[in-house]
């Protein structure tokens, strides 16, 4: 892991339209590894050979194991928290907008996270922000993960 600091972004509520275009991220790279493939895939009961089975997935396109996306898109969340607000007294991950998978994430690879703030729109006790996150993943040409996150703070 990097030692470096990952760049987020501390506000408060009324300056959050201020920020609009601003960049969290990117986070530190992370390596995608076997064993927390593994321990998804029992969480959720997803045992599709691609995911877990390493001699098999070698046959394929892939030329071995890949991250489950649902696995990759929850790699997201800590982008999310790159963004503070300071007199929020709380924040909740509201959804997702259009979500893409447009690259595998492999076994072995290394990834990280980013988002842009897109939009700050007021709703009853807070805002809702929205952003255009992206996990990418070292020396791929597609990224892993592309999606719209939307966040609700509330004061």
């Amino acid at each position: 892991m990097s030692s470096l600091q990952t760049p987020g972004l501390t506000t408060d509520i009324a300056g959050l339209q201020k920020v609009v275009g601003s960049q969290l991220g990117p986070s530190d790279w992370t390596e995608m590894t076997q064993q927390l493939v593994n321990d998804f895939a029992d969480l959720t009961g997803d045992h599709n050979f691609i995911h877990v089975d390493v001699e098999r997935a070698k046959q394929t396109p892939f030329g071995g194991t890949i991250a489950h996306g649902f696995l990759s898109l929850s790699l997201l969340a800590p982008v999310t928290q790159l963004l503070q607000v300071s007199d929020a007294s709380t924040s909740i991950n509201y959804g997702l907008g259009k979500v893409r998978f447009p690259g595998p994430l492999r076994v072995g690879s290394r990834f990280r996270g980013s988002a842009e703030i897109t939009s700050v729109e007021p709703i009853n006790g807070g805002v809702e922000v929205h952003l255009s996150a992206k996990l990418e993943v070292e020396n791929a040409e597609r990224p892993a993960v592309v999606a719209e996150s939307i966040v609700r703070f509330y004061a």
